[in-house]
């Protein structure tokens, strides 16, 4: 009998539906981070983004892991990230200084949203074209979503350390946010997982460094979050540098 048969006869096997819920989680956490925001929770505003990128991370490997990967995922995948890294850092940011713009405020928070849904946009259409130069090599074009996210709350984080209202001003936030935006459009490459090799050697300090970040985030969240954001940022010239170098090895 036929998989599609037995699937309409049998149901959906539990372990088909457990990435899709992840999904969802991660869609319902992005849309929450929006509804802190209306109240004015800024902190809590962006935990729940940085918990739908978490999540995010989680439905695709245990996809894999558990081989219940569909086009209808990816689909409802891609959705999410628009909504939790493109519609809802956008909304955040504005509810909390582009409001405050004279002009073109929610014209920036809009490029962020457009921008990040563009960047998913194109990596959909080239999901099956046979050449992808920067796939093939091990490398993204673009920053990736939820990086994007990410990255675009960096002015919020100083903010939240530092509590001066300067990084708060409109004129600050909006150029970093259309820079970010036209980041995650770019065509540059940039580090993905599958680039970063361990060696064997460092397995043991890799765990302990996992560790430490984990409670880096408990005991100082906004200031480990900006230490990722600098060297993610540090990242991006030696991931030009790193891709250059493979395509002259041909």
């Amino acid at each position: 009998m036929p998989d599609s048969e037995r699937r309409r006869i049998g149901g959906i096997p539990l372990r088909a539906f457990a990435p899709n819920a992840i999904t969802i989680l991660a869609l319902c956490s992005g849309l929450t981070g929006v509804r802190f925001a209306i109240d004015g929770e800024w902190a809590a505003a962006i935990t729940m983004i940085i918990v739908a990128g978490v999540l995010d991370g989680m439905d695709g490997r245990i996809a894999r892991l558990l081989r219940a990967q569909s086009k209808f995922g990816a689909e409802l995948d891609s959705l999410s990230d628009v909504i939790a890294f493109g519609v809802a850092p956008a909304m955040i940011l504005f509810f909390w200084s582009l409001d405050e713009a004279p002009k073109f405020g929610w014209t920036a928070a809009l490029a962020l949203a457009v921008c990040c849904a563009l960047r998913l946009a194109r990596f959909n259409s080239r999901m099956d074209a046979d050449f992808q130069p920067h796939k093939s090599a091990g490398f993204m074009t673009g920053i990736p979503a939820p990086a994007g996210a990410g990255l675009s709350f960096v002015p919020v984080y100083l903010w939240l350390v530092t509590d001066n209202d300067l990084f708060r001003q409109w004129y600050v936030v909006m150029p970093w946010a259309l820079g970010i935006a036209m980041l995650m459009i770019s065509a540059i490459p940039t580090y993905s997982w599958s680039s970063i090799r361990l060696r064997r050697s460092w397995r043991i300090f890799a765990l302990a460094g996992v560790g430490l970040f984990g409670a880096a985030m408990v005991t100082a969240p906004w200031w480990t979050l900006l230490a990722v954001c600098a060297l993610y940022m540090i990242a991006l010239p030696f991931g030009l540098a790193s891709y250059a170098k493979v395509r002259r090895r041909g």
